[in-house]
């Protein structure tokens, strides 16, 4: 329903921001990460995840779509619900969520309030399960890509952009050029989410 609010930032809270949009004051709960980058006065887009459950209406804003992307990612795992993917991602960034999940780290997803120790491994394990299902892709002339979860960087790269959702064209793009030899692996996946949502 909503794509994004794009407004002057009205309020801010834990875990609230509230978006002024033509006279309309949009609350959407949200992580520390995008309150960090919310000034209130100044104006801000906020990409949106509308969650409707019974009477509940409830909107989810974030300062990215690859936080975006990490919020419904987390809440195709079952046992996970709103409030604990805005947990987690409250407690670490797209990048890091997806070296966490590409390299089985899971005190980086128990650091979340409220993140016990079996959800952290769920999450580990399903999307690493969902990774490997979707690791064959296809390239615009129909040869099969491979993202494969190898040892290297490059190869570890690829495959936490995938569990974000991100396409294995998309991912070939975004990688190209990125010294892969030098930089540490967070840094690789940071510098290639930024290509992606420009």
């Amino acid at each position: 329903m909503f794509y994004y609010l794009n407004g002057i930032v009205a309020e801010t809270g834990p875990n609230l921001a509230v978006i002024d949009c033509g006279g309309v004051g949009y609350a959407c709960a949200t992580t520390n990460y995008t309150l960090a980058h919310l000034k209130r006065g100044e104006k801000s887009k906020l990409y949106t995840y509308l969650h409707v459950r019974e009477e509940i209406f409830e909107i989810y804003g974030f300062s990215s779509q690859a936080e975006l992307n990490s919020f419904k990612m987390l809440l195709s795992i079952s046992g996970v619900g709103p409030k604990a993917a805005l947990a987690i991602l409250s407690a670490t960034t797209p990048d890091q969520l997806a070296l966490a999940i590409v390299t089985g780290d899971e005190k980086a997803l128990t650091a979340a309030q409220g993140i016990g120790k079996k959800i952290a491994q769920r999450i580990i394990l399903e999307l690493k399960d969902k990774l490997a299902k979707e690791q064959s892709s296809f390239t615009s002339d129909g040869a099969p890509m491979h993202i494969p979860v190898r040892n290297d960087k490059s190869g570890e790269a690829a495959a936490a952009l995938a569990v974000l959702g991100y396409t294995s064209q998309d991912i070939s793009v975004a990688l190209k050029g990125i010294d892969m030899d030098t930089l540490p692996l967070e840094e690789i996946i940071r510098q290639a989410l930024k290509r992606m949502v420009r």
